[in-house]
C-alpha cells in the first residue's frame, strides 16, 4: 500500500522549532519531486517548500525562506521539514506530497497542487504562547 505518513507536529512556543518527518511506504522516494504544502484555518491549503527531483533545487515561499528547510533521505526514504523561528502565522496542518510528474520550475511544483498525487494525511503544527 502507498502512503506518506506524516510527524513531528505539535505545540510550539513562538520562537521555537520543530522537525516534520514524512515517511513513504509502497514506494521509493528517489526520483519523485517532493513538497510541503500547508493549510491554515479558513485559507486555501499553499506551498510551503519544494525539492525538484532532477537536480535537487528547493523552492521556498517567501513567508518561510530563511526559516524553513527542506530535505531528503533517500536512505530512509524520508523527507523532513526543519522549521525554526516558528510564528504563530505559521500555524497549520501540513501536508507532505509527491510526484513523477514535473513542471517548468521548481516554483511551480509548489503552486500547481494538482502534480501531486500522493499525498500525506497532515500533521498539526500549532505556534502560540
Amino acid at each position: 500500500q502507498v502512503q506518506l505518513v506524516e510527524s513531528g507536529g505539535g505545540l510550539v512556543q513562538p520562537g521555537g522549532s520543530l522537525r516534520l518527518s514524512c515517511a513513504a511506504s509502497g514506494f521509493t522516494l528517489d526520483g519523485y519531486a517532493i513538497a510541503w504544502f500547508r493549510q491554515a484555518p479558513g485559507k486555501e491549503r499553499e506551498g510551503v517548500s519544494c525539492m525538484s527531483s532532477y537536480d535537487g533545487s528547493r523552492y521556498y515561499a517567501d513567508s518561510v525562506k530563511g526559516r524553513f528547510t527542506i530535505s531528503r533521505d533517500n536512505a530512509k526514504n524520508t523527507v523532513y521539514l526543519q522549521m525554526n523561528s516558528l510564528k504563530p502565522e505559521d500555524t497549520a496542518v501540513y501536508y507532505c506530497a509527491a510526484t513523477l510528474v514535473g513542471a517548468a520550475t521548481v516554483q511551480a511544483m509548489c503552486v500547481i497542487q494538482e502534480l501531486y498525487y500522493y499525498w500525506g494525511q497532515g500533521t498539526q503544527v500549532t505556534v502560540s504562547s
